[in-house]
């Protein structure tokens, strides 16, 4: 069952967005052609391309990283069906309907909630999509997150694809203020090497979101040193041999995943052993933020304290914008989204991935 859990896993963070956007950052600000103007004409990663005439009423959701996005931006009004499992206990489910048997994904219920929009992470079945397609449902399918762009990319096209760009651009914005106060922070830091362990050998190696998360926080990515590319798994000599200085993992298990002789590395032997949120690293979502500031907090503990004042004013004032959106603004979640930013540095949870 933990091997199931590990290899899954391996498949369901390559998930992300892609999106006909251009996200880039100025003075913590996006700047990017994304516009909410119905009818709405979009292709997505397979080649399909799906119309919405208005800005949809129901949304679906069919993995954790799509739900998490969804709520993030302020879409979650709308939100009728998403996974109930460990992967999305820090969302509120509500009376919303469960749209899998833990981690398994049961077609017939989407179909029956007849949503005006079905978001589809790469991590779903193509048979699946093309069962809800003949349903006469609109599916839009992401593509492979390789980056932190592509996460941002994933935030941006949900935006559009639910009419919520307000609170997509926010998001977009709210990460990159707290990404460039840690950037800031850790410039002529040390970076010590460091091995993510993912369970059964498996980790991730460069052209991945979880590479460039680790080496956003301060960390050289032993995987990426090993020539691993993608998600895959290496040999616990190598590791052994490399000695990384470090050892990171999932928290969506008891122990560290590591082979018993690993247990001679510096960073085992150091205690360097970090566990990280694993739906905030494992989602390609806005939390990957927070696992991002969780590993500068542990491993530079100096240009965390040198940050962490910003990065609470900087949550001070996204609470504080929320607020105010709340009561001024029109648009549905646009001040939420801002708030809910604003707590997932305090938000954890213990999840497994199928």
């Amino acid at each position: 069952m933990q091997r199931h859990l590990s290899v899954f896993l391996a498949v369901l963070i390559a998930v992300s967005a892609f999106a006909p956007v251009t996200a880039g950052q100025s003075n913590g600000e996006t700047e990017s052609t994304l516009e909410c103007e119905f009818p709405l004409e979009v292709t997505d990663a397979t080649g399909e391309t799906i119309t919405l005439e208005e800005p949809p009423d129901s949304v679906v959701a069919l993995q954790p990283s799509d739900a998490q996005t969804v709520f993030e931006i302020g879409a979650e009004d709308r939100l009728v069906g998403l996974p109930d499992n460990p992967a999305t206990s820090d969302l509120e489910i509500g009376d919303r309907t469960a749209v899998t048997d833990t981690y398994q994904l049961v077609p017939e219920r989407v179909v029956d909630l007849d949503p005006d929009l079905v978001l589809a992470a790469n991590a779903t079945d193509e048979g699946n999509v093309e069962q809800l397609r003949n349903a006469g449902l609109t599916v839009y399918h992401f593509a492979d997150a390789e980056s932190l762009d592509d996460v941002r990319e994933n935030v941006l096209t949900t935006g559009e694809l639910t009419g919520e760009c307000d609170g997509a651009e926010e998001t977009v914005d709210r990460m990159d203020e707290r990404l460039e106060i840690v950037d800031r922070a850790l410039e002529g830091t040390d970076r010590p090497l460091a091995y993510y362990a993912m369970g059964d050998g498996y980790t991730a190696g460069s052209g991945t979101f979880i590479h460039e998360a680790m080496t956003t926080a301060g960390v050289e990515n032993m995987a990426d040193r090993a020539g691993i590319q993608g998600y895959g798994t290496i040999n616990p000599e190598t590791v052994v041999n490399e000695n990384p200085d470090w050892i990171i993992y999932p928290d969506d298990r008891e122990e560290p995943p590591i082979h018993e002789s690993v247990r001679a590395t510096t960073a085992y032997q150091e205690d360097n052993v970090l566990a990280v949120n694993a739906n905030q690293m494992s989602q390609p979502a806005p939390q990957i933020v927070d696992a991002i500031v969780a590993i500068v907090e542990t491993v530079h503990p100096e240009a965390y304290e040198q940050a962490s004042d910003e990065l609470e004013a900087s949550d001070e004032s996204a609470a504080d914008d929320g607020n105010e959106s709340d009561e001024e603004s029109a648009i549905p979640g646009f001040g939420v989204s801002v708030a809910l930013v604003a707590v997932l540095a305090v938000t954890g949870f213990i999840a497994r991935n199928r």
